[in-house]
């Protein structure tokens, strides 16, 4: 007996929609049927970021961190940093990884001088949201493209610390002095810094950062954060021959819990839907058991004698 030899089995959106239907004793018949599937869908992704770590949704990431600059970007689509680590000499036979430590928020507030420079040894990871806003504050007056005091007409609409954006560029600031944001960061998150003239629109940027302290007291280059990062799950999509942003182990889980999403919405499957959702919460208990680093542990106990 021939096997087909194949093992790229997966669902697009339609067949993904169709036999999630199917669970609820309904058919998937109209662009409405698509439509609302794919926001349950959507909606369901985001549940998983609630859930817990999905491997592969890991990526690594760097950032060169600058003389003085404490406040740096993260990709916006960032749920949360797992793992961080300073290298310095990045790239040279030197090359060394340094652990730094993780703060909360109140410790970080806590710290009296957080422009102090020296080797970074905490961060604080500030979860944002990625979403920009349109301010009513504009530009008082223009900038070139290597000014690091910026004028505003509206000071008030923006938080303490952050980030702008003005025309393609990203500008972070730490401090804010009257209407006047102090010792800017020029083309942050892979924009480039450039000219911007008076009455230019500034937009709020929420994104991801990390606050780092002490701020770097070397040269550009010798300090690199280095991290591991959990993003979001890519969205359904507006095309049924797309597939899902998810391993194919997890297919079953995805089925199911659409089809309990699907089950609050649809008539017939109101009478399904507490088996719908034992039928998910198994499958997620499968997937999530299965989805983990496999490595070994080993736990050393550490002995400590005190003398008088």
């Amino acid at each position: 007996m021939a096997t087909s030899g194949t093992t790229t089995f997966n669902l697009d959106l339609n067949n993904l929609v169709e036999e999630a239907f199917e669970r609820c004793g309904a058919e998937l018949r109209s662009g409405y049927d698509l439509r609302t599937a794919r926001r349950s869908l959507n909606l369901l992704l985001l549940e998983w970021a609630n859930r817990g770590l999905n491997l592969w949704t890991l990526d690594q990431g760097q950032v060169s961190l600058v003389t003085g600059q404490a406040l740096y970007p993260l990709p916006e689509d960032t749920v949360d940093l797992l793992d961080t680590v300073i290298r310095q000499y990045p790239g040279t036979n030197n090359q060394i990884d340094i652990n730094i430590t993780r703060i909360a928020e109140p410790t970080y507030v806590t710290i009296p001088n957080k422009l102090v420079q020296g080797r970074p040894i905490q961060l604080w990871v500030n979860r944002q949201s990625g979403v920009s806003y349109t301010t009513t504050a504009t530009l008082d007056g223009g900038i070139s493209a290597s000014d690091t005091t910026i004028s505003v007409t509206d000071a008030s609409v923006l938080p303490s610390s952050g980030f702008i954006k003005v025309g393609n560029e990203v500008i972070s600031y730490p401090n804010i002095t009257g209407n006047d944001l102090v010792n800017c960061a020029r083309g942050q998150n892979g924009t480039t810094a450039a000219a911007h003239l008076t009455g230019a629109t500034i937009t709020r940027q929420n994104l991801p950062c990390v606050y780092v302290w002490p701020t770097p007291n070397a040269p550009e280059a010798q300090y690199t954060l280095i991290y591991y990062r959990m993003r979001r799950l890519q969205g359904a999509g507006e095309g049924g021959t797309f597939e899902q942003d998810i391993p194919f182990r997890f297919l079953p889980c995805l089925v199911a819990g659409l089809a309990f999403y699907l089950s609050q919405k649809v008539p017939e499957g109101a009478q399904r839907m507490a088996m719908l959702k034992q039928e998910y919460e198994q499958q997620w208990q499968l997937a999530a058991d299965e989805d983990r680093d496999k490595s070994p542990v080993r736990f050393v106990p550490r002995n400590m004698m005190y003398t008088r």
